[in-house]
C-alpha cells in the first residue's frame, strides 16, 4: 500500500448509520480540510494519467466534482460534469443503471466530447460501479476512449469490479 493510500485511510471519516442505518458512509471532508493532502490526491491522479494523452475528465456528480475539477485544470485539459437526470440545461444523452431498488439515469451534454478523445472517468467513490460503468456508456456512445475509471477510495467488500470489468480500474484507497 502506497504512502498516500495509507495516509487516506488514515483521514478518511467513517460515519455510522448514514445515510440510513447499516450504511457506514466513507467522508472525504477530512481529506478536503487538508489543503496538503488534497494537492497528494490531485498530483497523484496527475501522474498516473500525465502522459496518457487525456484530452478530458469526466466527473460524476456531485463529490466527483471536487476532484474532477481539480486535475483538469492541473492537467490543461476539458471537465465534463456528468449529473442527474434533468439538472443539464444542453441537449444531453443518457444511460440507466439498476439500483439496489430501482434504477437511476444520468446524463451528459450531447456535444461533451469528441470521437476519440481520450478521457478519465473520475469519482470520488465507487460501491457497486453502476453509475460509473454508465457514465463510461455515455462516454463511448459519443465516441470516445476510455483510458481508465479513477476514483479516491473503493469499496471493494460491494465487488465493483464485476460490474466495470471491462474497464481498467484505479483506485487510491481500497476498502475490504
Amino acid at each position: 500500500m502506497s504512502e498516500l493510500s495509507q495516509e487516506l485511510q488514515r483521514t478518511i471519516r467513517d460515519i455510522p448509520d448514514f445515510p440510513k442505518p447499516g450504511i457506514i458512509f466513507k467522508d472525504i471532508t477530512p481529506v478536503l480540510k487538508s489543503p496538503e493532502l488534497f494537492a497528494k490526491v490531485i498530483e497523484g491522479f496527475c501522474e498516473r494519467y500525465r502522459d496518457k494523452g487525456i484530452a478530458a475528465i469526466v466527473a460524476i456528480e456531485a463529490r466527483g466534482f471536487i476532484f474532477g475539477g481539480a486535475l483538469a485544470e492541473r492537467m490543461g485539459v476539458s471537465f465534463i460534469p456528468v449529473r442527474k437526470k434533468g439538472k443539464l440545461p444542453y441537449k444531453t444523452v443518457s444511460a440507466t443503471y439498476d439500483l439496489e431498488y430501482g434504477t437511476d439515469t444520468v446524463e451528459v451534454h450531447s456535444d461533451a466530447l469528441d470521437p476519440g478523445d481520450r478521457v478519465v472517468v473520475l469519482d470520488d467513490l465507487v460501491a457497486t460501479g453502476g453509475t460509473a460503468e454508465a457514465t463510461a456508456r455515455l462516454c463511448e456512445e459519443l465516441g470516445a476512449e476510455i483510458v481508465e475509471l479513477a476514483f479516491v477510495i473503493e469499496l471493494a467488500f460491494l465487488n465493483p469490479r464485476v460490474k466495470l470489468e471491462r474497464y481498467s480500474v484505479f483506485s487510491m484507497v481500497i476498502f475490504d
